[in-house]
């Protein structure tokens, strides 16, 4: 066990924003599909999964994604691999992708199901107040989608692989751009957040963070 930590450890210790990458240096096919499996893997807020990933490798495309996100600029045309993901609406989350997701999917009794379906409701309209805007529940898919990338991350860097998160983008923009190009309904999903993977060009400095007691509260 202590050896799994201090390689876990060692790994967030390593891993950083990447700001450049090695155009030379591709990600293997089998070392993405871990990659993707870990955010497939990932947990949602009642197990909805409001997420969707777009794998972004057609350099021509790359390039148009780049005059609408500047926080790509210096990253999508070198990196291995370009990730746009998606988080669903609240148009794409009615009660029949509910259902769908827990009986289908989840494999949850019908009679669990519906009793499911009220924890929802209550957690929705009133708990979060997740429907007074259409915003409002998209920043909640977005938040879902957030957990799903963190573990990719942490996965790549496991295994060697760098990585970006990219916030930095005109995001009616970007939507329209790729919901033009047919990659999705504008109606059913919006872009939530973008990230760059592959291996570093660059020299990093070591890891700087708050320390623990600034972070940590604990309340017994």
């Amino acid at each position: 066990m202590p050896d799994i930590k201090q390689t876990v450890l060692e790994a967030f210790l390593r891993r950083y924003a990447c700001k450049k990458y090695d155009p030379a240096r591709k990600i293997s096919r089998e070392d993405f599909a871990f990659i993707l499996e870990t955010g497939r893997l990932s947990p949602s807020s009642f197990g909805l999964e409001p997420w969707r990933f777009l794998i972004i490798q057609n350099p021509q495309l790359r390039a148009e994604i780049r005059q609408v996100a500047w926080g790509a600029a210096d990253k999508i045309m070198d990196c291995s691999h370009f990730v746009v993901i998606l988080a669903r609406t609240q148009a794409a989350m009615q009660p029949d992708y509910q259902r769908k997701m827990w009986g289908e999917v989840h494999h949850i009794p019908p009679q669990a199901v519906e009793i499911r379906e009220g924890f929802f409701k209550q957690f929705a309209e009133s708990d979060f107040a997740l429907t007074e805007s259409p915003r409002a529940f998209y920043d909640w898919s977005c938040k879902q989608s957030y957990i799903a990338l963190a573990n990719m991350m942490s996965a790549a860097a496991f295994i060697g692989i760098d990585s970006t998160p990219i916030e930095g983008f005109r995001l009616e923009e970007a939507n329209a751009l790729l919901a033009g190009k047919g990659l999705f309904d504008p109606a059913a999903y919006r872009i939530s957040i973008m990230a760059a993977f592959g291996y570093r060009g660059e020299d990093i400095r070591a890891k700087t963070r708050l320390p623990m007691e600034e972070i940590v509260q604990w309340v017994e």
